[in-house]
């Protein structure tokens, strides 16, 4: 680790009571300051904290209402970002995060190869079986969905909160845009695309022990599928459109264009041939395939430019924990 970085860690609470004050205790000395974010907590994590906790690098920071983890974290981002913190590590207050980890996440960032780094449970597959079913395949839906949206096809597990950003690009997201609540992950990574930031899977194993995740995937597989297409438009129209255009800018209306042209017309034919029980000619049917297979093969062309076209190279001009004029290149 460089000498005189700053590392703060986040940390949202709500209904974590039990679990807190263990994980801010797992927290190591390269650590210089902890903020604790109680989230309108009915179990007033804040207080709990502030009375069992006795270690100088906490401070508390209180929502009146409710912001979701999204809304907490986004506090504890501007809280470092205005005491000059280098590197914000988010952890969970439940207890399935390891805090020794910590330094696996920040190293990257600090050596540049990353400007935000996140946890991936799913590298490993020995600790894959620790994983509950409805999870793992919760996990691959979702994971599947981002990929798109996000335009990082390298990143799993979307929906671990295990992160790290370096301050120069989290002083440049869009704060009162982001998701507050459970697509704030995933909402992020969206961010971060279009700030062309490189992101980083962090191998990591999770533990599941009496903790209560909030998060029911079954319940917003159909809200995240919502925002996940607005966020691909927005990604699309942004990358290709707005910021720049390339041959794939037209691959993809093209492709989309000839692939309806060919389904529609060979369909209304089939579908008259069906009647008349009079099958289509030859030429007919050639005219709604050629269409479709030329479509096809613009939309993989589009998504394979698409995959090579995932950041990889670090936004950040320089590393200096001391100077206040060490800017973002965006």
């Amino acid at each position: 680790m460089k000498a005189g970085s700053k590392i703060a860690v986040v940390i949202p609470c709500y209904k974590v009571k039990k679990h807190i004050v263990g994980v801010i205790e797992a927290i190591g000395q390269e650590v210089e300051r902890i903020y604790v974010i109680d989230d309108c907590c009915p179990e007033d994590s804040g207080d709990y904290v502030n009375t069992h906790c006795t270690d100088p690098r906490v401070h508390i920071l209180r929502h009146v209402v409710n912001q979701g983890v999204g809304g907490a974290v986004m506090t504890g981002y501007q809280a470092a970002i205005s005491d000059q913190m280098d590197i914000i590590v988010k952890i969970d207050g439940d207890g399935q995060m390891d805090p020794r980890l910590l330094l696996n996440f920040v190293t990257p960032i600090l050596q540049r190869e990353a400007d935000y780094t996140k946890g991936n449970r799913f590298f490993n597959l020995e600790n894959i079986r620790t994983i509950p079913r409805t999870r793992l395949f919760g996990n691959a839906i979702l994971s599947f969905m981002t990929k798109i949206s996000s335009g990082y096809w390298g990143l799993f597990d979307p929906v671990n909160g295990y992160t790290a950003i370096h301050r120069d690009i989290a002083r440049q997201l869009p704060f009162d845009k982001i998701s507050r609540r459970y697509f704030f992950e995933t909402d992020m990574l969206f961010r971060l695309n279009t700030l062309r930031a490189v992101v980083m899977d962090v191998p990591m194993s999770a533990k599941y022990a009496d903790e209560i995740s909030n998060l029911k995937v079954s319940k917003v597989i159909g809200d995240f599928l919502f925002k996940h297409m607005r966020n691909f438009v927005k990604r699309i129209f942004y990358n290709y459109y707005l910021r720049d255009m390339s041959v794939a800018s037209l691959e993809l209306p093209l492709g989309i264009i000839f692939t309806l042209f060919g389904t529609i017309y060979g369909g209304v034919h089939w579908l008259k041939g069906f009647e008349s029980n009079i099958p289509a000619p030859a030429g007919t049917v050639m005219f709604s395939a050629m269409p479709v297979i030329v479509g096809i093969q613009f939309i993989l062309a589009f998504i394979s430019y698409d995959i090579a076209s995932v950041p990889d190279k670090v936004q950040y001009i320089r590393y200096s924990p001391t100077s206040k004029t060490d800017r973002g290149s965006l």
